[in-house]
């Protein structure tokens, strides 16, 4: 049977962790949520105090890391269930400062690549997984959706997991993150030349994540 490597990157909160996990499910396959990794530095300046605007005190606390990910989307830090934890405002709001460092993201890439070597098909979802950490995967997805369905969304799964943050709230951390994001020096938001752009916005889950299956499928077939 043949194996491919899919990466799907696009803007926070545009589905892409609900949509790779379901897609990595249904083909057998191992799922990465790297932005799940990022948030877990984050947190982790956050509960130790770390003056996260030093790319230096950033770099070497990724060393201080064990992160586990489980497929049902559980996240572990130093063996903690950190899952709601790393998905509340303070992490939101210095998540895209945290990951910005070229240090930082080196590290985390080189760990990413050894996370999908030598397994039987993979699922990695990010900013950058396209671009940067997996440039020859076989299949590549851009998935977009307008910051107002993106803040809707991301609502709704934080009630989901018992946080209650006004929609407005998000609807302009999600703004800024974008910002941010496609503006870093060194891993930024960016669609390969060679990604399929899928906008998202009026499309289920369901529906997202048959498209997907379907390029994936004429690939392997």
């Amino acid at each position: 049977m043949k194996y491919i490597t899919i990466a799907i990157d696009g803007p926070g909160a545009a589905g892409k962790s609900t949509v790779a996990r379901e897609v990595a499910n249904r083909l057998n396959y191992t799922y990465i949520d790297t932005g799940a990794m990022y948030r877990c530095l984050a947190l982790y300046a956050i509960e130790n105090h770390l003056d996260y605007m030093d790319d230096d005190i950033l770099a070497d606390a990724v060393d201080n890391l064990n992160i586990n990910l489980t497929n049902n989307g559980k996240v572990y830090l130093n063996d903690k269930d950190v899952t709601r934890a790393i998905r509340g405002s303070k992490v939101t709001n210095i998540v895209s400062r945290v990951s910005s460092p070229r240090k930082v993201r080196e590290k985390f890439v080189r760990l990413q690549q050894e996370l999908a070597k030598n397994q039987n098909g993979v699922v990695m979802d990010g900013r950058d997984i396209g671009t940067v950490v997996l440039p020859d995967a076989e299949l590549k997805i851009f998935q977009v959706a307008s910051p107002a369905v993106r803040a809707k969304r991301r609502y709704e799964e934080n009630l989901s997991k018992g946080i209650d943050t006004p929609l407005d709230v998000l609807e302009e951390e999600i703004r800024q993150r974008d910002y941010l994001d496609a503006n870093k020096p060194f891993g930024a938001l960016k669609k390969a030349s060679d990604a399929i752009e899928l906008d998202t916005s009026y499309l289920s889950i369901e529906e997202v994540v048959q498209i997907i299956l379907k390029y994936a499928k004429d690939m392997i077939e």
